[in-house]
Parts: structure tokens; C-alpha cells; sequence
């Protein structure tokens, strides 16, 4: 566990560890969440990262052409 001082401007910087660890990076989006337990921060997922991952399943838009046929399938009935 690492302790961390909050700035007067309300600024913490997140140890380098934990910014690797969670692709933290200079310009990266985060959402903050709370709840009784505490905050948390969530990295948001870039157009680049989508874009990197868009054909790891190799389905080549066959799923999506699946979808089409099917709502067309749907809609003539």
C-alpha cells in the first residue's frame, strides 16, 4: 500500500508502478467513481486501443453480417 499527499491544488501523483501496470500514460482519459467503499479510477479505452484490438477474433465482420441478416430476417415477417 502506498501512501500518497494530495497537493492544495487537489493533484496526487499516481506512483510509476501503478501507471505501468494500469497504461496510464501523459494524456490518458480516466473516469472517477464513487461509493461508500472509496474512489476509484478507471482508464477509458482509446479509439487507438479499439482500433489495435478490432480483429483479434478474426471474425473479419461476420458477426456483424450475421446481425444484418438476422434484423432483415426480422423485419420482412
Amino acid at each position: 500500500m502506498k501512501l500518497l499527499r494530495v497537493t492544495s491544488n487537489g493533484r496526487v501523483t499516481i506512483p510509476v508502478s501503478l501507471r505501468e501496470m494500469f497504461g496510464f500514460h501523459p494524456g490518458r482519459k480516466v473516469k472517477f467513481e464513487s461509493d461508500e467503499d472509496g474512489i476509484r479510477i478507471i482508464p477509458l479505452v482509446t479509439k487507438e486501443e479499439i482500433r489495435a484490438n478490432a480483429g483479434f477474433l478474426e471474425m473479419k465482420g461476420r458477426i456483424l453480417k450475421s446481425f444484418k441478416e438476422e434484423k432483415k430476417k426480422e423485419r420482412e415477417l
